[in-house]
């Protein structure tokens, strides 16, 4: 059960010889989503031997080129190669004349349908699409235009039962079934059945974050809380804060802070300004203050593993 981030893209708005715009793509138990789409994605795509094809969802965290001048060729390229599935895309509400004007001038046959589902008014933590085992969330970010950010959780599993439970009390499929449900049982003879001592979570459910363009305010970490990865922006360093904060954007010191009050397992940083040829400042700053702290670059390949309960499956 694959949860996997496959990076594509680490620059901020100017890309450089060895970093292209923002896109990432998310596996999760063999779906495909990939997040931002700038210039250059589809090409990444195939360079790090991913389906575009095999893409369900687009999320488009605003409207600024760097995250989406990429959707033109990806689409164009899905019509030519005969793409007949659905393609959900979630992006602010302007993105409608853009796909649009898309579909007006540079394809002349799509056989397959393109939703947009506009992401409006969301002042908090929001479903904005789920499977049967992922709920995907978006949030407001704090930039200069509407931004969003976005979280994928696997939902909470179905309670297992404790091997020799079923023998040991006789249990009847109905309380198998509530059990399961995470119900205690109380049978007539006065008994309790406890459901925490009879059953375990088989796993942990993994989670991802993604906040791209953003200055730091003070709702994010309790939104991202305890997520496993945490992508951030770090377009600065501490010695441009300032700028920083006329743009809108993080520092590396910012988002490890951003990291270390939401808890997070690892820290992965990228959106870095053309201006930092290397980049050990910016994780340098980060790891001072957030020790599990990655840097983001092309082709690089994150993967949650599924981690067991701690729990001891007998009684």
């Amino acid at each position: 059960m694959d949860f996997k981030l496959t990076v594509l893209g680490t620059a901020s708005a100017l890309p450089t010889v060895n970093r292209y715009p923002s896109a990432q793509v998310l596996e999760i138990r063999g779906r495909l989503f990939l997040l931002d789409c700038g210039e250059g994605t589809q090409m990444q795509m195939r360079r790090y031997s991913i389906s575009m094809m095999k893409v369900e969802k687009i999320f488009i965290s605003h409207i600024h080129g760097d995250h989406l001048f990429g959707i033109f060729g990806l689409l164009s390229t899905m019509a030519m190669s005969g793409r007949t599935a659905p393609l959900e895309i979630y992006a602010p509400a302007q993105f409608a004349t853009i796909l649009s004007f898309f579909k007006a001038n540079f394809v002349e046959k799509m056989n397959f349908e393109t939703v947009h589902f506009p992401l409006n008014h969301i002042k908090s933590p929001t479903i904005i699409s789920e499977t049967r085992n992922i709920e995907i969330y978006a949030f407001p970010l704090n930039h200069r235009i509407a931004a969003y950010g976005f979280m994928f959780r696997e939902k909470t599993p179905q309670l297992n039962i404790r091997k020799d439970a079923i023998e040991r009390y006789s249990l009847s499929l109905q309380e198998i079934g509530r059990l399961k449900k995470g119900e205690n049982i109380y049978r007539e003879d006065g008994s309790l059945l406890d459901c925490s001592e009879l059953t375990y979570m088989p796993y942990v459910p993994r989670s991802y974050a993604y906040c791209s363009d953003t200055a730091p305010f003070e709702m994010l970490p309790s939104w991202i809380k305890g997520v496993d990865l945490l992508y951030h922006e770090a377009t600065f360093d501490d010695s441009l804060r300032e700028m920083a904060e006329a743009t809108y954007h993080s520092t590396a010191r910012q988002a490890a802070e951003c990291a270390l009050k939401a808890g997070v397992s690892n820290l992965l940083l990228g959106h870095y300004s053309s201006r930092f040829r290397f980049l050990d400042n910016l994780l340098e700053e980060a790891k001072s203050v957030f020790a599990d702290t990655l840097l983001a670059y092309e082709g690089m390949v994150f993967d949650i593993p599924l981690k067991k309960s701690t729990c001891n499956e007998n009684i």
